[in-house]
């Protein structure tokens, strides 16, 4: 009797003591699974714009509106054939409704409006192209507008002249790429201070692609950006 109780007191200690050897290695796993380090990786690279979107408008007057849309007609006229002539497609220039005042009616509304003119105009050409080398030569001859009777309005702030970089998604993979580069040299170096290695990936998070002009003065020459955040286990 006493030697089966001996037998069964030790079936049940090397039992307790297995399972406080799978315990204490789960309780070190997830104590483990709890070291990581969260850093961010930064990819930039300056890109050329590839789209051009450049609005001429100009201004035209008259006493009736017939007259009006025949000064309309000839000013748009004159642009297109100033863009045809320095080497825009046809499909690259486009025409928006103008927009018309009726200086009298201003002037019943108590408005400051004071014209020898009945019927005022602002009038837009379009010019839209990947060809920006194009565009920009050109505007730089835009002066050659008001030699052929054109009157260009001011710079106009609802219709800016625009260069926009259109092929984010070529060169995506690549800054994602670059960016987690980042981000591991940073997780390297702080595994290294704490006496750890780098794991595997716990966790990546890819932040928004960001478009910004270079500078004021290059408007076609753009900053694109991308910061991704990710977590890297630490191991011994």
């Amino acid at each position: 009797m006493q030697r089966e109780s001996f037998w069964n007191a030790l079936v049940l200690g090397v039992c307790i003591a297995i399972a406080g050897i799978a315990v204490g290695f789960g309780f070190y796993k997830g104590r483990a699974s709890e070291r990581y380090v969260t850093v961010k990786g930064l990819a930039e690279r300056e890109v050329s714009a590839d789209l051009a979107i450049w609005p001429i408008t100009f201004k035209a007057a008259a006493n009736d509106l017939a007259a009006l849309q025949r000064e309309i007609d000839t000013g748009r006229g004159t642009i297109a054939d100033f863009l045809r002539e320095a080497g825009f497609a046809e499909n690259e220039i486009s025409y928006s409704a103008p927009r018309v005042t009726d200086v009298e009616a201003e002037r019943a509304r108590g408005m400051e409006a004071r014209s020898q003119y009945r019927y005022t105009a602002d009038a837009t050409v379009t010019a839209r192209t990947k060809n920006v080398e194009l565009v920009k030569k050109t505007m730089e001859r835009s002066g050659e507008l008001v030699g052929k009777g054109v009157a260009l309005a001011a710079y106009n702030w609802e219709t800016p002249t625009e260069f926009l970089f259109t092929s984010l998604n070529a060169i995506k993979p690549e800054m994602i790429e670059e960016a987690t580069k980042d981000g591991r040299k940073a997780a390297e170096k702080f595994a290294r201070d704490s006496g750890s290695k780098v794991g595997k990936i716990r966790r990546a998070t890819q932040g928004y692609f960001s478009i910004e002009d270079r500078d004021r003065n290059s408007p076609d020459l753009k900053n694109v950006r991308v910061v991704t955040t990710i977590d890297y286990y630490l191991v011994d």
